[in-house]
């Protein structure tokens, strides 16, 4: 075997989904497991940079883990030419300006949803990633959860026959910060830096709708902010600019009609923090992060509607559940391995910068739909 280092700058790893996910998650599990075999005799080493605006806390991830490199000049890094990929988890109101830069260094792009703040600059980048000749790649990290995964190994066996319709509830409640913690940082609710759960979220409906059951011909979504007033990391209160719920109905492609409600807003009654139910001709089947149950068509009981009597049925115990069948490893790791196997054996990929600003397409769309307060068509895009 032979041992290929690969240099990432990882910028935005302090961050809670930067540093739990992608660096512990899924670079240093890849270290844990000895690298990545590539299948033809190479194993991929994969070496993290550290990139922030904060030295000490760089440092200390660094310590945490036995890492050498750190640093916050993201030009220094770029200019690095042993440094292979450009990762970001930043904030979103940084990220444009950041790809751009690791773009024109001729870094190959790995980052997080959404890619911009808006659908032009989200274009624009897909645009100079190309004529630069690198490869680019968009988390989607929600196509490999195993309840997907188990709901895609049912669309492609035909469980369902025709699709009619998917609902989805996503959503917790995120403590205001006056009596306990919040759970998400304070950006997320000040629209200025780019916070919102539509800019959030939507950009995942996007990819999965699309993968799944057929692109969204059009929106219609219903964007508000439940909690007016929130407290910062300080204790100090502050006013929340942005939405933190949203409701959108989806026209899919093919005829199916998606509904799918978020929120930061909702206490959880549900058995996972996202559902998916998908009803069609022949069956139905309800998916979450990690589990799936179905109900086929020749299994569907008959509910009786009679408002007069305790219900005699447990609805949820006539589904049955899926079977894993195989060994899921952590999404947003197995998406890694698939971009580090694309850029370094040329293996097929398709979760790129243009894909990414079809999220940020449907982010833009649900909230001009929310303003406006109509339903509008969702245009396909390309450069």
């Amino acid at each position: 075997m032979t041992r290929k280092t690969v240099r990432i700058a990882m910028n935005g790893v302090t961050g809670r989904m930067g540093y739990r996910q992608h660096l512990v998650r899924s670079i240093l599990a890849l270290r844990e497991q000895g690298g990545l075999d590539l299948g033809d005799g190479t194993v991929l080493w994969p070496e993290p940079i550290l990139v922030g605006r904060r030295e000490h806390a760089l440092k200390a991830l660094a310590e945490q883990h036995g890492l050498e490199h750190v640093s916050t000049d993201l030009d220094a890094v770029l200019a690095d030419e042993t440094v292979d990929i450009y990762f970001d988890s930043q904030v979103t109101s940084a990220r444009e300006e950041a790809l751009k830069k690791a773009i024109a260094a001729g870094k190959h792009i790995y980052t997080e949803k959404p890619t911009a703040t808006g659908l032009d600059g989200a274009l624009e980048l897909a645009r100079l990633a190309n004529e630069a000749g690198i490869k680019h790649g968009v988390v989607q990290d929600k196509l490999f959860l195993p309840g997907l995964l188990k709901l895609k190994r049912l669309i492609d066996g035909g469980f369902f026959g025709r699709i009619l319709s998917v609902r989805g509830e996503f959503g917790y409640w995120v403590f205001e910060g006056d009596w306990q913690a919040a759970q998400r940082p304070s950006w997320n609710y000040r629209a200025e830096d780019g916070g919102g759960i539509v800019v959030d979220m939507f950009p995942h409906w996007e990819y999965v709708l699309h993968e799944l059951f057929g692109r969204v011909k059009s929106v219609q979504a219903i964007a508000t902010t439940h909690i007016p007033q929130r407290w910062d990391e300080n204790g100090k209160p502050y006013d929340a600019t942005a939405d933190d719920a949203a409701y959108g109905i989806f026209e899919l492609e093919g005829g199916a009609i998606a509904q799918i409600n978020s929120s930061w807003a909702v206490r959880v009654n549900r058995d996972e923090l996202v559902e998916f139910q998908v009803d069609g001709t022949e069956g139905s089947a309800v998916a979450g992060l990690r589990n799936c149950r179905v109900q086929h068509r020749s299994a569907t009981p008959k509910p009786v509607w009679n408002p007069d009597i305790p219900a005699t049925e447990v609805f949820r115990d006539q589904w049955q559940e899926i079977p894993d069948n195989a060994e899921f490893d952590n999404g947003f790791k197995a998406q890694w391995e698939l971009f580090l196997k694309h850029v370094y054996a040329d293996a097929p990929y398709h979760w790129d910068l243009l894909a990414g600003a079809r999220g940020v397409q449907l982010a833009e769309l649900g909230l001009r739909s929310s303003a406006e307060g109509r339903r509008l068509d969702v245009p396909e895009i390309a450069l």
